[in-house]
């Protein structure tokens, strides 16, 4: 029975799914996580305790276990627990990509360096220091700009700046983020700011996987929501997609010079592409694969899930023509209307009466505090459905979350009454 290491951070949508996948397959699944709770989580699975945060002691840790208890894969599930499982990967002497190249991936600044440094297409950037002065840093940038966290995910701290005014409240707004979150959620970005071009046009979302150095296209996801700021907060997630033929070569084109630009050879990647009337220009390119609950709306040949997918390629085992379903599929990463204490979600059974739609999951627990982008880091939870066409999917998303009540006591800085959402 083939063993599997899974790199868990503290907190992950993506544990269960690929526990799933790891079951079907009937994998001996070893999961290394830092928070020693988890382990009451796991059931029979095997786990062992890790600091995900200083690699080399990672490493001989597993190394170790792998003595007497030997590993045949390690897989992370998010950007940092990526750079960990290929370090380790390195040192089993798995297939695995570069670290340094998987460092990149997550070093927003890093990466653009990297691409223009090869001739791939991405904004005008500059990285700046916290201690700058924004009011002399916005007399030398063009506008519009995004500023940005150069390690943060799901649009945490991205904010459009229009002219000066804007620029140096998202500034002092970015920079308040990164110290409250510290330096063990913001690593090597503490105290780091990218400012890049803001690019008008459409933004899709790109799912692969590299085999040797060739990138497969998995899926390709538009989104239909337009991205134009002040904050960048995504919703629907549509495939196929529905931009001509010869617009998703280029996007496929254009995703695999930025995996070898950055010296990505192995494993899922997920990309985040503009598309405007001049060209194609890459966003982000991770090495890892699509984040939160979102996986769900993809379904391959044989039944195959996406972690499934990964898993059996991180394995070398035999697998399938990964080609997904016939059907277009969509999720919805609700997206959370206003600060303040959720209270109860109601329309639950409407939203899930809508034709096309197959599932609801409200991932916010009644109690929890919801914090809104570009501070926020979660979202209320996902909404998944499939159809005939990318339209009827779009349009199922969309009723099933126009029936949707979330109730929110907003914070005391608000006001002290309860406050009904509905969409």
């Amino acid at each position: 029975m083939p063993r599997l290491l899974l790199l868990l951070p503290a907190t992950t949508y993506r544990a269960e799914a690929f526990l799933e996948a790891a079951r079907k397959l009937k994998l001996e699944v070893v999961v290394g996580s830092k928070r020693a709770a988890m382990q009451a989580d796991l059931g029979d699975t095997v786990f062992l305790p890790l600091n995900l945060h200083d690699l080399d002691e990672a490493v001989r840790s597993v190394v170790e276990f792998a003595r007497t208890a030997p590993i045949d894969a390690v897989v992370g599930v998010d950007d940092h627990t990526t750079v960990v499982a290929t370090a380790i990967s390195a040192a089993m002497g798995f297939p695995h990509n570069p670290v340094s190249a998987v460092a990149a991936a997550r070093n927003k600044h890093r990466m653009r360096e990297l691409l223009s440094g090869q001739g791939v297409p991405v904004p005008r950037f500059a990285l700046v220091s916290v201690d700058d002065d924004p009011v002399t840093i916005a007399e030398k940038i063009a506008f519009p700009c995004v500023l940005k966290p150069i390690s943060l995910s799901a649009s945490c701290g991205v904010i459009r700046a229009n002219n000066r005014d804007e620029f140096v409240a998202a500034f002092r707004r970015v920079a308040a983020l990164l110290e409250k979150l510290g330096t063990e959620t913001v690593g090597e970005g503490a105290g780091k700011i990218l400012v890049e071009d803001f690019v008008p046009g459409l933004e899709v979302a790109l799912e692969g996987l590299l085999t040797d150095g060739e990138l497969r296209v998995l899926a390709l996801f538009d989104k239909p929501d337009p991205l134009d700021g002040p904050f960048f907060e995504e919703t629907i997630y549509v495939t196929p997609s529905r931009l001509p033929e010869a617009v998703q070569r280029e996007i496929a084109s254009c995703a695999a010079r930025a995996a070898r630009a950055l010296g990505l050879r192995e494993g899922p990647v997920h990309g985040e592409l503009r598309v405007s009337d001049r060209s194609v220009r890459v966003i982000e390119i991770a090495a890892r694969s699509i984040g939160g609950r979102c996986s769900r709306a993809l379904r391959f040949a044989a039944g195959m899930s996406l972690e499934e997918v990964i898993l059996r390629h991180a394995l070398r085992m035999d697998m399938p023509s990964p080609a997904r379903e016939g059907r277009a599929a969509g999720v919805m990463m609700v997206p959370i209307p206003c600060a303040g204490m959720l209270e109860e979600v109601r329309g639950r059974e409407e939203a899930l009466a809508v034709p096309g739609i197959e599932d609801l999951e409200i991932t916010a627990q009644s109690g929890d505090e919801l914090v809104p982008l570009p501070e926020g880091t979660r979202y209320l939870g996902f909404l998944i459905a499939r159809g005939k066409t990318p339209e009827a999917v779009e349009a199922a998303l969309r009723d099933a979350h126009r029936k949707l009540e979330f109730i929110i006591t907003p914070t005391p800085a608000e006001s002290r009454r309860s406050r009904v959402m509905s969409f």
